[in-house]
This record gives structure tokens, C-alpha cells and sequence, in this order.
């Protein structure tokens, strides 16, 4: 080829693009791609935390609530009669009542202490068919099993260190709760009623 321009030698020129425009156009591509995986994680992770129903299902994650006027099964009370000692006592201005109290929960499986008239503070001033008295521990225990024994009496705890409980007639009482009735209480105090199902 002639003329005023010759190509000469063995380089011919060829069009590139510079390579620091490609390297910015990778940095913005990457830069877009990580900053919308961050904003899609975390619009995922607030669904889950601020209750979205369908985001937390799809998470794993599922809403439950225990049925409407339900409430947690009481615990288990594993003490027998046997297992307790019942001091009775005679609020009442009749006489007799604590001896014939005592004699029946002793055929009904309970352990007999101390018999005879209330204490002063108790003594005419309990209203109604009796209360329980004993320590912190008996509020789970020896109450719910004594309760049974004797309907309408009501619970007081005080600092004794021993396992008896005190049962204290009132001027209410007549007699104890029937024996049918006092075992199937029992019973249903060794058998639970089961946790509530979950309404989801």
C-alpha cells in the first residue's frame, strides 16, 4: 500500500476499551448486587420479628395461642394421706368436734398429731368450716390434698420449720366433705387435667 501513509513493521493498531472504565462498571455491578441481598435479608428478618404471618410461617416460624379461657394445668401433687401430719384443733364453742374430725381422717389414710381446742387467736374467731395453717412448703402439698378432706376451709401459712399442717374448725363446720367425694378429689389431684392445646 502506497501513498503518504505505509503501515510498516509487525504491530497494527487495535481499539480497546480502557481497562479502568471496566474495572469501575465490575465495581458499581458489585456493589449493586451485595447492597440488595443486604436489603432482602433484612426486610426477611423484620417480617419474622414484627409478627408478618406468611413471612414467619415461611421462616419456620408459627404463631400459637393457648384456646380461648384455657389456663395451665395445675402440678402434681405426688403426697399421700399417709405422707401427712394433721394437727386438729376446735375453734368452735362445741365441744367434741376436733376428736371426731381426727378420727375419721385417721381412717381416711391421714397421720393424727396434736388434738384439742384452738389458740387463743383462732379460738371462736374463725367464721368459716375451717382454715389451714402451715408453712410455705404445704401451699403445693399438703393443702391440696388436706383441702380435699374439708370443703370451704381457706389457706394461712406461717414460719413453722416442720411438715404438719394444722387444721383449725370454724364456727361453719358441721362435718367433713363425704368420703366418696374427698377420694375422687384425691384422685383427681393425682391425675391432672392435661395442657391446654395450642389454637394456632
Amino acid at each position: 500500500m502506497g501513498g503518504k501513509y505505509r503501515v510498516t513493521g509487525d504491530r497494527y493498531p487495535r481499539m480497546r476499551r480502557p481497562q479502568k472504565r471496566r474495572r469501575v462498571i465490575t465495581a458499581m455491578i458489585t456493589g449493586a448486587v451485595v447492597l440488595g441481598l443486604a436489603g432482602w435479608g433484612t426486610v426477611q428478618l423484620v417480617d419474622v420479628y414484627t409478627g408478618d404471618g406468611r413471612s414467619a410461617r415461611a421462616a419456620g416460624h408459627t404463631k400459637c395461642a393457648p384456646a380461648a379461657g384455657a389456663s395451665a394445668a395445675p402440678a402434681t401433687v405426688r403426697l399421700q394421706p399417709r405422707q401427712i401430719t394433721v394437727n386438729v384443733y376446735n375453734a368452735t364453742p362445741r365441744g367434741g368436734l376436733a376428736k371426731a374430725a381426727a378420727d375419721e381422717l385417721k381412717k381416711r389414710g391421714f397421720r393424727i398429731g396434736k388434738v384439742g381446742n384452738a389458740a387463743a387467736s383462732y379460738d371462736k374467731k374463725v367464721r368459716n368450716s375451717g382454715v389451714l395453717l402451715g408453712s410455705q412448703t404445704a401451699v403445693r402439698g399438703s393443702f391440696q390434698v388436706l383441702g380435699t378432706q374439708l370443703k370451704g376451709a381457706t389457706t394461712r401459712t406461717d414460719t413453722r420449720r416442720t411438715a404438719d399442717v394444722d387444721l383449725i374448725l370454724g364456727t361453719a363446720y358441721t362435718t367433713l366433705t363425704p368420703k366418696p367425694a374427698a377420694d375422687a378429689a384425691l384422685a383427681a389431684l393425682a391425675k391432672p387435667a392435661p395442657a391446654p392445646k395450642k389454637k394456632c
